[in-house]
């Protein structure tokens, strides 16, 4: 009870885990670079990077860099979407909900920066 309200609480339906410290922001770069990205889950897998950068792209501003993570196994997809202006960011928390290809995505402030790849090394 809350007063005189009867109060249900509910699963999340986000994983609540810790981040790995080290992939957390180390630099005031970082930092701001994170202030810039959001944490999209829910992808549908057939939606591609393409179809991802210009969903958000076209309702919240320029995309700066965009990492799509998943594969053919899971039934839906992550990504991170780094956008050129924090305000781009913040307008991307609106799209939660929002249906593209088949199902509602699910926006959230990122954690963690996108770190450029390192490059691949031949194991030949």
């Amino acid at each position: 009870m809350l007063g005189y309200y009867p109060v249900k609480v509910l699963p999340s339906k986000t994983a609540i885990a810790p981040v790995n410290p080290t992939l957390l922001p180390q630099t005031e770069d970082e930092r701001e670079m994170c202030a810039r990205t959001v944490y999209v889950t829910n992808i549908d897998k057939k939606v591609s990077q393409a179809d991802v950068r210009l969903f958000f792209q076209t309702i919240c501003g320029e995309v700066y860099r965009l990492r799509l993570l998943g594969d053919y196994y899971h039934s839906t997809r992550i990504a991170f979407v780094e956008f050129a202006m924090a305000d781009s960011a913040i307008a991307a928390l609106n799209c939660s909900g929002v249906v593209l290809g088949s199902l509602p995505i699910r926006v959230s402030p990122s954690k963690t920066p996108v770190r450029p790849r390192a490059p691949r090394t031949s194991t030949h």
